[in-house]
């Protein structure tokens, strides 16, 4: 039951906690939404992507002694490109064949990459620690605010944006939508179509990867931590509409603030609200928020 009294701080707090979790959930869910909008894959592997993302940070600082400043630039480009040869090798085979080909394929990667890592470093967890220059909270009145987590949500809104405007804006955002739309007449107009999709499927990656960083200091760094987060993130990128990101964006800050009121008002459905309005929102427009009608 709801409790009878609920403070201004407490729902400011939860109000906050949550803004902070869905500006996490629309980075992450970012990438997915690029590489289904644009490859029209269903990329299964996203969750051990963005977990390799962080055991990446995680390795570089306990082997190489690279710290966080620069595994937040280093990572998304190596996991990147991963994810290209991936997708070079193995998902650019089965772009003409039935999505199910693309799923199974992108699960069967992940699966492989999440055992890996299981058998060499258990299920446990390790930890990665906050940088020095963001150690401490600031006091809100309201709430402890620690420092990480608010730089954690600036810099996911600003790539929230920067993503939007790359795809959006630019020439090359028009060259990846034009690829996406009409393979055939973008390669009769000179647009190497091949070489985008590599492309648009790597940044795809390199944003989980960067998600995965961005998480590393705030959960543990374990095998099962894109499992977990990758079921809320497709559930975001259903609600907002498969392959729309501005739809990725709004819903997956929006399910974050209804997350957080709802450990306030009802604790008990916290962990099911998101599917909840998956379901609601499916129910009124197949399509999700955003989603373009077929």
């Amino acid at each position: 039951m709801p409790p009878p009294f609920i403070s201004a701080d407490i729902l400011l707090g939860q109000l906050l906690l949550g803004l902070i979790n869905g500006a996490f959930y629309a980075t992450l869910s970012l990438g997915l939404s690029i590489i289904f909008g644009i490859l029209n894959v269903v990329n299964f592997a996203h969750g051990a992507q963005y977990m390799m993302g962080a055991f990446a940070a995680w390795a570089l600082l306990a082997y190489l002694g690279v710290g966080f400043w620069w595994s937040l630039l280093l990572v998304p480009l190596i996991v990147g490109a991963i994810g290209m040869l991936f997708e070079r090798v193995l998902i650019s085979r089965i772009y003409h064949r039935d999505p199910l080909y693309g799923f199974l394929l992108t699960l069967g990667f992940a699966l492989v990459v999440q055992g890996l890592l299981r058998e060499k470093y258990g299920v446990s967890g390790l930890r990665y620690a906050v940088p020095p220059a963001l150690a401490g909270a600031k006091d809100l009145g309201f709430m402890f605010l620690p420092y990480y987590r608010a730089f954690a949500v600036l810099v996911s809104i600003a790539t929230c944006l920067a993503a939007w405007f790359a795809i959006e804006k630019t020439k090359l955002g028009s060259y990846l939508r034009a690829a996406a739309e009409n393979a055939t007449l973008s390669e009769a107009l000179g647009i190497n179509v091949p070489v985008l999709l590599t492309v648009t499927y790597g940044i795809g990656v390199a944003l989980a990867a960067f998600a995965g960083v961005l998480a590393a200091p705030i959960y543990s760094v374990s095998p099962l931590m894109g499992e977990n987060m990758l079921i809320i993130v497709f559930a975001v990128v259903v609600i907002g509409g498969l392959g729309s990101i501005v739809g990725s964006i709004v819903a997956g800050v929006s399910l974050g603030v209804i997350e957080g009121l709802t450990k306030v008002f009802y604790p008990q459905a916290s962990s099911t609200v998101i599917f909840v309005a998956m379901i609601v929102v499916l129910m009124l427009r197949s399509d999700g928020l955003f989603g373009r009608r077929a």
